[in-house]
């Protein structure tokens, strides 16, 4: 966790990651971008995507590294917050991030999937301390749409 004290907000930490939310990303088919059932939020699959809309493409453990594809799921775990404010109209309302869902883009022999997921971890766990903490799956596929190389889906229970 990031040197901040308790009573920061989850928007004082991203300051001092010197991250500024994008707007949420538009679903690319017919889906939502998330779904709140009781108090559960349910986001869709969220990729590296820039605010420009240029993706990270390419299979990781061939043409992309463990290292830039770390990079690649901390920007897709700011998609994921963007899609959470927007839902929630303030982090501050997370009481928990319980699961998440890290899918690489890998090579068939690449073994290092938790690696990279770890930079959407790692992020959850900078911006919302112990509520940041969560389970979690990171597996490869041979291929993800558009052949971006993470994609990462999530569920949140808020208050």
């Amino acid at each position: 966790m990031s040197d901040t004290t308790l009573n920061e907000t989850p928007y004082h930490r991203l300051a001092d990651l010197g991250i500024t939310l994008p707007a949420s990303p538009a679903p690319v088919a017919n889906f939502s971008s998330h779904v709140i059932a009781g108090n559960l939020l349910f986001l869709s699959g969220q990729g590296p995507v820039h605010p420009d809309n240029t993706k990270h493409r390419g299979k990781v453990g061939r043409e992309v590294t463990t290292e830039e594809a770390y990079q690649h799921a901390r920007l897709t775990g700011i998609n994921l917050l963007a899609v959470i404010h927007e839902a929630l109209g303030d982090l501050g309302r997370v009481k928990q991030v319980v699961k998440l869902l890290g899918m690489v883009n890998a090579d068939h022999e690449f073994k290092d999937h938790p690696k990279v997921i770890n930079g959407c971890s790692d992020l959850m766990v900078n911006v919302f301390g112990k509520q940041g903490v969560h389970a979690r799956s990171a597996v490869g596929f041979s291929s993800l749409p558009d052949q971006i190389t993470v994609e990462i889906e999530a569920i949140v229970a808020f208050e």
